[in-house]
């Protein structure tokens, strides 16, 4: 037993409460032994050699002695092979199953192997059931190894492992949320989704979102690779290293251990932009935030009252400081209460969100998944009526403990269930709430020791399959956040839903985004907050940011400053604080701080059409807005290995302070003519350069020849064109905020030119090019 989280739950929630916690966790451990019983001996098995082939659209089944593959290219390009009878379905992660492409056939290879040509890549099987994906050119960018089982004598589900093999010089991202990358060195990283039990930093894994999504990038080229399965595992990753002279290169390695579940697999290979165009389009394309989640937002554990709530937002009014939406924590309900009002610190919410919603400010409600388990509880009765809960193995709903106490939870892997807790939302509308965050969703339960969450023997429907807590735990956030958004679409069809989560899992960006979760305060946790946000695009799920100033404990001046510049170029730009940790508002830090602060939110405020641009491009390709420097650049070395900086869309470059003390920082460049834009100074990449970082600002530059949306003095939008260099030509797109709803926008292309020493701008339509249309304001010299 860890007897300091002990200490801690008794201190966090007196004695009784402590109490409790520790009779759930012992409850947890008990139930699990008795119902979940040992692996005992187990036979290892191998596919053996091939014994014949089946013929099927897009690919086939190739059976070997002990095992069977299924191998399929999809229309789009995508790969899938699954083994032992597993198919791309039932599938969490699917947005649908994409049809087979009729071109791609399975046919004889070398050495008794067979293979399937496809435009994008080569797929062949070895005759012992080796699966290698090449390039059209015919490089190799991946290698699986035949992969083992491990089955019990006694019966039940198999644990496998795949080991694979990638270039020398490749290196790995992605995994979901790891507050140690975006680069993930050689380590062991866990799948399963866990509340880290108070402020995080770089070396802390896993976290709330994990996911078996790899995103591998080499000289050879850039693939994704997802292994779709639900289930607890491990994900082994160690770099090559090529050799030197006539040394032999050591590839690289992952090596994916699970515990059970299916053993299948889909990889999409190209450019980056490709590979996450075919991603999202298999697992859905990113939900596209209300214009106004793209502002600065404001939220803290404690705000205690409605009088608290107007102070904070008039601060903001008068010094200056735009504001877009504020946030109510737990503090709000009813005893911590889900769907509930404290009518005395609350007593008009209704009036207080449309008074707020006057100036400017929309209301943001945290929604946890815990229900109070007290009889004379509305959603307590409801549920056990519907029998909407988690149940446990033994019968009756299984319990935990959070906020408000003892709790059972909902079971969002039920249709029926997410259809109930969907229409729950009607309650928050009416409070005038216009955006909702969900919190504890792993899901969470405060215990001194053990796993914080359910008994993994715990029942979950799975869709009418039915199966355990195992299977289900980590898409708990992703089905909570399934019912929210469906039941937000059908309370108010007219408006985009504007949601994010603690946890999810792969295909979570159909439903919305996600934040940081409990990052601690230091500059460990402001470098993790960058990790995160580049890590999470590259998975899918593009809009995201961190607790500006972080969870816990009280940032210093400068600390607190740098984490806003940074989050000022972020999709989600939130400041937040536990109850007892100190003020996020930045008149709190004083007067040079406050000035700063000012500018950076006034920026954020200007690039607001940029932002909008990128959220539609986003949902339309799949491009995470916030994006590693070697997005247009894979093959660039020294830009694989820069996890300091990042590509805000095309055009702009930031670089973050991530240091104390730091006035001037190396600012690594990709290919072609990036300008400073606080001093106009010109830079040619690729190489490195020096830059100022006063405390007043952070290093942000913009590609030469870029168009970016920008609000101007009126409030309307005007272009911003930094000039292209001599003998080249630039461009860029234009999405026009069309409201909260769901009118589907114009885009808007447009090219830029140096003509005779003159920048000239056309916007490109269908008889031609033609001018602009609206304010244009050229930055930069193109000499």
């Amino acid at each position: 037993m860890d007897g300091r989280g002990l200490v801690r739950s008794v201190k966090a929630f007196g004695s009784a409460r402590g109490r409790l916690a520790l009779r759930t966790a012992l409850r947890r451990r008990h139930t699990d032994a008795a119902e979940l019983a040992p692996r005992g001996p187990e036979l290892a098995r191998v596919p053996g050699a091939v014994t014949g082939v089946e013929h099927r659209p897009g690919g086939g089944v190739v059976r070997f002695a002990r095992s069977e593959l299924l191998v399929r290219v999809a229309v789009g390009g995508a790969v899938f092979w699954g083994w032992d009878g597993a198919e791309p379905t039932p599938s969490y992660a699917l947005a649908g199953c994409p049809d087979a492409d009729p071109r791609a056939v399975l046919e004889p290879d070398k050495d008794g192997g067979w293979r399937v040509v496809s435009e994008r890549v080569t797929l062949t099987v070895s005759r012992l059931g080796a699966v290698e994906i090449l390039t059209p050119g015919g490089v190799r960018i991946r290698r699986e190894l035949p992969p083992r089982w491990w089955e019990p004598v006694s019966g039940g589900v198999a644990r496998w492992v795949q080991r694979a093999e990638v270039p020398a010089d490749a290196r790995f991202f992605g995994l979901g949320g790891r507050a140690s990358g975006p680069r993930l060195r050689d380590g062991t990283y866990h799948l399963w989704n866990t509340d880290p039990r108070g402020g995080f930093g770089p070396g802390d894994d896993p976290l709330y979102i994990t996911m078996p999504v790899q995103l591998v990038v080499a000289d050879a080229g850039t693939h994704l690779v997802f292994h779709d399965n639900t289930r607890e595992g491990r994900v082994l990753l160690a770099e090559g290293r090529e050799g030197a002279g006539s040394g032999h290169d050591r590839p690289g390695s992952s090596e994916v251990r699970m515990g059970g579940g299916p053993l299948r697999c889909w990889v999409v290979a190209g450019t980056p932009a490709r590979v996450l165009l075919g991603w999202t389009a298999l697992t859905g394309r990113p939900a596209l935030p209300p214009s106004w989640a793209l502002g600065p937002q404001h939220a803290r554990w404690g705000f205690g009252s409605a009088r608290e709530v107007r102070r904070v937002v008039a601060g903001y009014r008068e010094h200056g400081l735009p504001l877009t939406a504020l946030h109510l924590d737990v503090d709000h309900f009813d005893r911590h209460q889900v769907f509930t009002v404290d009518g005395e610190r609350f007593p008009d919410l209704p009036g207080l969100a449309g008074e707020l919603r006057r100036d400017g400010v929309r209301l943001v409600s945290i929604v946890d998944p815990a229900v109070p388990a007290e009889p004379g509880n509305r959603l307590y009765e409801e549920g056990l009526a519907a029998d909407a809960f988690v149940g446990e193995a033994r019968g009756g709903a299984a319990r935990g403990v959070v906020r408000p106490g003892e709790c059972v939870y909902p079971d969002f892997t039920s249709p029926q269930v997410r259809a109930w807790w969907g229409g729950l939302y009607a309650e928050r509308l009416a409070q005038g709430f216009a955006g909702f965050w969900h919190d504890m969703n792993e899901p969470a339960s405060i215990v001194p020791f053990g796993d914080p969450t359910l008994p993994l023997s715990s029942r979950h429907a799975l869709e009418g399959r039915g199966g355990d807590h195992r299977e289900a735990h980590n898409v708990y956030g992703l089905t909570m956040a399934r019912a929210g958004y469906e039941g937000l679409r059908a309370l108010r069809p007219d408006e985009r839903p504007f949601l994010f989560s603690r946890s999810g899992w792969a295909g979570m960006q159909r439903y919305g985004g996600t934040w940081s979760g409990d990052v601690t305060t230091g500059w460990p946790g402001l470098r993790a907050s960058l990790s995160l946000v580049l890590g999470l695009g590259l998975c899918g799920v593009p809009y995201s940011g961190p607790d500006v100033g972080g969870f816990d404990g009280s940032p210093s001046p400068e600390l607190y400053l740098r984490w806003l510049q940074l989050a000022s170029f972020l999709p989600l730009l939130r400041t937040h604080s536990a109850i007892l940790a100190g003020r996020r508002e930045p008149w709190e830090f004083g007067t040079e701080t406050l000035e700063h602060a000012r500018a950076a939110l006034v920026e954020r405020e200007r690039l607001h059409p940029y932002f909008v641009t990128l959220a539609h491009v986003s949902r339309l390709t799949g491009a995470p807005y916030v994006r590693p420097v070697w997005w247009s650049s894979p093959g660039d070395r020294a830009l694989r290995d820069c996890e300091d900086a990042f590509l805000l869309g095309d055009s702009l470059l930031v670089a973050p302070v991530l240091d104390p003390g730091g006035d001037r920082r190396a600012v690594r460049l990709p290919r072609g003519r990036w300008y400073d834009t606080a001093t106009g100074a010109a830079h040619e990449g690729p190489g490195q350069v020096v830059l100022d970082a006063p405390l007043s600002r952070i290093p942000v530059l913009a590609r030469a020849g870029s168009v970016i949306p920008v609000r101007g003095d009126d409030g309307g939008t005007e272009l911003e064109v930094w000039a292209p260099g001599a003998g080249r030509t630039g461009g860029g797109v234009v999405i026009r905020d069309a409201g909260d709803g769901w009118e589907e926008p114009e885009v808007e292309r447009y090219t830029t030119a140096l003509q005779d020493g003159r920048v000239v701008v056309r916007r490109v339509v269908a008889e031609g090019a033609v001018e602009p249309g609206c304010q244009v304001r050229v930055r930069g010299s193109g000499i």
